[in-house]
């Protein structure tokens, strides 16, 4: 007769198997990547599949290597930049992180590649000398969040007017508040 599990135990297994497809994981025998990795010894590869679509590669990169990396992962064929941003972990080191996410049509694939960046010193190389699409994104991340990328031809706000002090999507950055006096409404005194 079959062992039978208990539903406790059971629950400790589909734990387990969570908790195992969350952790980085190397790449399963990948022809296009497998070559970068073994080229870029420094950069920590991880892939997710998840339960439905494509598997998700990820490319954890060290600042100083970033622009070697990008532009061997275009000659990889990964010709299309599709987007980046800053995302701010507050109280993490590092504590910004540089997501850039890149599209193969000719190999169907996707690479996301990430930068992790101290919060005293947000700098980063400019990839737009490799994709000129970033050019915008890049823009836009130092106008919101801070981030100074090296090299860029012309890091001005794009969202916010010039006057503008700070970078109002740091997580410390104050929110303020403006005063609202509904009609009808008893004043404040």
């Amino acid at each position: 007769m079959a062992e039978e599990t208990t539903p406790q135990e059971e629950a400790v297994d589909v734990d387990e198997t969570v908790e195992q497809e969350t952790e980085a994981r190397p790449l399963p025998g990948d022809p296009i990547l497998d070559p970068l990795a073994e080229a870029f010894p420094s950069v920590e590869f991880t892939s997710f599949q998840p339960i439905t679509g494509p598997r998700q590669d990820t490319a954890h990169v060290a600042r100083e290597d970033l622009i070697p990396f990008v532009t061997a992962v275009k000659d990889a064929g990964f010709e299309t930049f599709v987007d980046t941003c800053a995302v701010d972990h507050l109280n993490r080191d590092p504590r910004y992180d540089i997501v850039i996410n890149l599209l193969s049509m000719q190999h169907t694939q996707r690479l996301m590649i990430k930068v992790g960046l101290p919060g005293d010193d947000p700098r980063l190389d400019s990839i737009t000398p490799v994709y000129a699409g970033a050019n915008f994104y890049e823009r836009e991340a130092w106008d919101l969040m801070g981030i100074v990328f090296e090299g860029h031809t012309d890091l001005t706000r794009i969202v916010l007017p010039d006057d503008w002090t700070g970078h109002p999507l740091r997580k410390d950055y104050s929110v303020g508040s403006v005063p609202v006096q509904f009609k009808g409404s008893h004043k404040s005194s």
